[in-house]
């Protein structure tokens, strides 16, 4: 009785056992099918970030051009003088085209140009011509976990924190910081790439907008190392192409060490008679009457050919009136930016510092300006110049030039980043836009400004004790007053 008690309780351990046993093996198989499943699914989510229509950058700009597009038809149809082309394709427009539809491979690329000059427009364009086949757009960030939540957005991946194993982990995802998970993302879409690339023999393109929004400092300065280096590494292969978008010069100044197949492309301004055609669509745009040429010849001399402010003055009916007062509110911007103060306290010593510094060099653009109109006047007056041309060239400096002018090497970036002064491809420093040429023009033509600029700079070589540091940077701020010209050939 006692044995056939043990034996029913043997026989009901080894089922327990076995029915354990199948559970746990079920468990494993069911574990390993959802990481297979997941994985794939992975993948398959980011390769539809790059089908058509699925960008919301793509859809944002399409639908608010849609209009546009049908009016600027109609409005078009019967001109001759400015035939119309959908938009008004700016001579980069090509080459924009060439390398959104994967048919630049084994580059990446910078788009280098201040502010409102038409970076964005041209990418969003190009990407309407392919419906974002192959394309998703992200948006740079200061913080860089937001900019992780932006990157994962636009390659739909959520950084396995949709995975149901999450409940297992020790760790949260997000435990090692924004960098190792935008590590995970790009290993993942490296994947997705070398499977686009096989099937549909091109490459995918990846934009990043807008990367001086991340700080030059440390951890900025890594997340651009850590993408270029990825960047660098799918040129080479051939699968992907990354675009970078910057209106700052530092990013370019930081990411050409270590450049291999970097190509850059530089972004600037209209010239004259493209600035006209661009006014005369968006007045048909909107609608408006279309100026004497005389009248636009003074709003591209106030203005220049940047296309933000070229779309202000064009929406107003008055567009003189308002290209005035444009510049009254760049001159205002600029003094609350730099303003000189003659009788500053202590603690406004480093402010008045880098004003100081700043207007010698904006003072110089002035100069150069006065100089190169004297120049062109007398060439109008020889036959040689078109007096039809109504916009001169951006006065210039080489950036080794004016770290002698200003005195200070640190400086020009900081005047970079307030949208001061623009850096191009080459080294060469302007001021930011032709508005702001005018408006800090009106301010060192004012009576007495040499005065005040003399007197700030007493002010703040005194406070530091009259050093033989502050006489040394006096004497070369008056050297830089007293040096020859470097005029823009007309």
């Amino acid at each position: 009785m006692s044995f056939g008690g043990g034996g029913q309780i043997l026989s009901n351990l080894v089922e327990a056992i076995i029915t354990t046993a199948i559970g746990i093996v079920i468990v494993f198989l069911s574990g390993a099918a959802y990481f297979a499943w997941y994985g794939r699914n992975v993948l398959n989510k980011i390769e539809r970030a790059f089908a058509p229509g699925y960008d919301a950058a793509f859809d944002r700009a399409h639908y608010a051009r849609k209009d546009d597009v049908r009016r600027l038809s109609q409005a078009f149809s019967d001109s001759a003088e400015f035939p119309w082309t959908k938009h008004m394709r700016r001579k980069e427009q090509e080459y924009i085209d060439r390398i959104i539809q994967g048919k630049e491979p084994g580059l990446y690329f910078m788009l280098l140009g201040p502010k409102g000059s038409g970076k964005t427009s041209m990418i969003l364009n190009a990407m309407q011509n392919v419906r974002g086949d192959g394309v998703t757009v992200c948006e740079m960030h200061p913080d860089l976990e937001i900019f992780r939540m932006r990157l994962g957005k636009a390659l739909n991946f959520q950084y396995f924190e949709d995975s149901q194993t999450i409940v297992f982990q020790r760790r949260p995802p997000r435990d090692g910081g924004p960098g190792l998970d935008i590590e995970r993302a790009l290993n993942k879409l490296e994947i997705v790439a070398l499977r686009y690339s096989q099937r549909k023999n091109r490459p995918l393109v990846l934009v990043l907008s807008n990367i001086q929004l991340c700080k030059n400092v440390k951890d900025s300065q890594r997340l651009l190392t850590q993408i270029q280096q990825r960047a660098e590494l799918w040129a080479a292969s051939r699968i992907l192409t990354v675009v970078f978008s910057t209106d700052d010069f530092w990013p370019f100044l930081h990411m050409r060490g270590t450049a291999s197949r970097m190509h850059v492309l530089s972004v600037w301004d209209l010239n004259s008679t493209e600035a006209a055609q661009a006014i005369v669509r968006l007045r048909q745009a909107v609608k408006r009457i279309i100026p004497e040429s005389h009248e636009l010849s003074q709003v591209i001399a106030l203005m220049g050919g940047r296309l933000a402010h070229l779309n202000k003055v064009a929406h107003a009916a008055d567009m003189l009136g308002m290209a005035h007062r444009l510049v009254q509110a760049e001159k205002a911007w600029l003094l609350t930016l730099i303003g000189l103060i003659p009788e500053c306290d202590g603690g406004a010593l480093e402010d008045q510092k880098w004003s100081v510094h700043s207007w010698v060099l904006l003072q110089e653009f002035v100069r150069m300006r006065r100089d190169a109109e004297k120049q062109r006047l007398e060439a109008v007056e020889s036959g040689v110049w078109s007096s039809d041309e109504s916009m001169l060239p951006l006065p210039s400096i080489s950036y080794y030039v004016c770290r002698q002018i200003m005195t200070r090497a640190d400086f020009l970036e900081r005047l970079d980043q307030s949208n001061i002064v623009a850096i191009n491809v080459f080294h060469d420093v302007l001021p930011e836009s032709e508005l702001l040429l005018n408006a800090a023009r009106e301010v060192v033509e004012e009576d007495g400004f040499d005065e005040l600029l003399d007197r700030v700079w007493e002010r703040v070589g005194s406070a530091k004790g009259a050093s033989q540091g502050s006489d040394e940077e006096k004497t070369g701020i008056e050297a830089s007053k007293r040096s020859t010209a470097y005029i823009v050939p007309v």
